[in-house]
């Protein structure tokens, strides 16, 4: 590892291009930089890698002349990329079989006499894989256990591989030809914890492929803590290992709180219409934050909760009474009673406030992490409070960009949380 800050440039170890029939080209000399990115959002890693393909690299085939690698290989996309990269932190590696990734796109994106520099938009095996297995199946059971069936045996995950919270609710469907990837994100709304809020998350990061509840990933603890001084007080190029969990740029904030928007959305109050096929009967549920509450936070309750006197929004659903029974029940299939509400608060309310920071590279944090950030305060009687107690405090990863580059390694992140303040129990 790395004995500088962790800032420092990283250390390529390996990052081979391999062609089916040819042998594999080391790309670490020729490589400017590589962005990783993680996302709550995405059900699978992507990178992307830029590097310069000089003429005279590799002998053609056919005419023995020796050409850049775009040219000779030919590099036409679908090819395997395996990278090792170590930090201060600790390594990114993604070079066994299983997890390296594909070339989805390579474009030529400047162009000289004897040299052009290549960008390459990598996208995991499994992303590929997700396009190529259409799922017609009937899925019975808990979803928790049908995630875990799809996972393993549809896309041939190793269990290490898969982190999946239980669910308390049960939901029976048919894949109608969709991919593995899709039909676990449309089951994430779908989704209910034991003693906790609907709402899950799908996402794919260094260690595992994961099925997670918004309750869960709040109640963790926080991974890392990260400060915000206005100015960094000594040289980030020094071995103080201070700086390594110092905020780099100024934090910004792209929201913080969107009242009107929560209204339209029914984040705090709702009225949902409920459709009996069997009976005829539409049933109605008001969801009222203020009075049904929410079951974990990050910060302080819910503002502005008490303030909302009507419904905001209205939702409806048909209800599914035993539709794929070869001997029909009346038994209503995953009451959308259970969740439809729930889910929408709880998806809502988590990107109350939106931040991004940039700090030292750190290849230990992960998509869906909780870490804890520190914001000075604008105060002129520091000695009173040093930091900012409304908008510091703990936050969830919703997204992750580590970047490496012949001068820097620093790890970009898009925070989230639901409240203001520090949560005090």
């Amino acid at each position: 590892m790395s004995a500088g800050p962790a800032i420092s440039p990283a250390r390529y170890n390996k990052i081979e291009l391999i062609k089916e029939g040819k042998d594999p080209i080391e790309l670490n000399a020729g490589s400017i930089s590589v962005n990783y990115y993680e996302s709550l959002y995405s059900p699978t890693v992507t990178a992307v890698i830029t590097f310069v393909d000089a003429g005279g690299n590799i002998e053609d085939d056919k005419t023995g002349a020796l050409k850049s690698i775009k040219e000779a290989l030919p590099l036409e996309g679908n090819e395997d990329l395996s990278f090792k990269i170590t930090t201060k932190t600790g390594e990114l590696d993604f070079t066994k079989k299983e997890n390296t990734f594909k070339v989805n796109r390579c474009p030529v994106i400047a162009r000289e006499a004897n040299r052009h520099v290549v960008m390459l938009d990598l996208i995991s095996k499994q992303e590929k894989s997700n396009d190529d297995l259409p799922i017609f199946d009937k899925f019975k059971g808990k979803i928790s256990d049908t995630v875990k069936k799809l996972l393993t045996e549809k896309l041939e995950i190793t269990q290490d591989k898969v982190e999946v919270d239980e669910t308390e609710n049960n939901y029976n469907f048919t894949g109608r030809g969709r991919g593995v990837l899709n039909i676990i994100r449309e089951l994430c709304k779908r989704s209910i914890p034991p003693n906790g809020d609907a709402g899950y998350f799908f996402y794919q990061t260094k260690s595992a492929f994961k099925y997670k509840a918004i309750d869960e990933l709040i109640k963790q603890e926080p991974k890392t803590k990260v400060f915000y001084t206005g100015a960094l007080k000594s040289d980030m190029e020094t071995q103080s290992e201070a700086n390594d969990f110092k905020i780099l740029t100024e934090p910004r904030f792209t929201k913080d709180q969107d009242v009107q928007k929560a209204l339209k959305s029914g984040t705090y109050r709702s009225r949902n219409f409920f459709f009996d096929p069997y009976t005829f009967i539409v049933s109605e549920i008001t969801y009222d934050l203020s009075k049904d509450g929410v079951k974990e936070t990050l910060g302080d309750p819910p503002p502005f909760a008490d303030d909302v006197k009507s419904f905001t929004k209205t939702n409806h659903h048909i209800l599914d009474r035993g539709s794929l029974e070869d001997n029909p029940s009346l038994s209503i299939n995953n009451s959308p009673e259970k969740w439809q509400a729930t889910s929408v608060m709880r998806y809502n309310l988590l990107h109350a406030h939106i931040c991004n920071i940039q700090i030292p590279c750190n290849v230990e944090l992960e998509a869906g992490d909780l870490i804890e950030i520190e914001l000075e305060s604008v105060s002129d009687q520091k000695e009173l409070g040093q930091f900012d107690e409304t908008q510091s405090g703990k936050y969830i990863i919703l997204h992750l960009c580590h970047h490496f580059d012949e001068k820097r390694s620093v790890t970009s992140l898009t925070l989230v949380r639901d409240t203001y303040g520090r949560r005090r129990k």
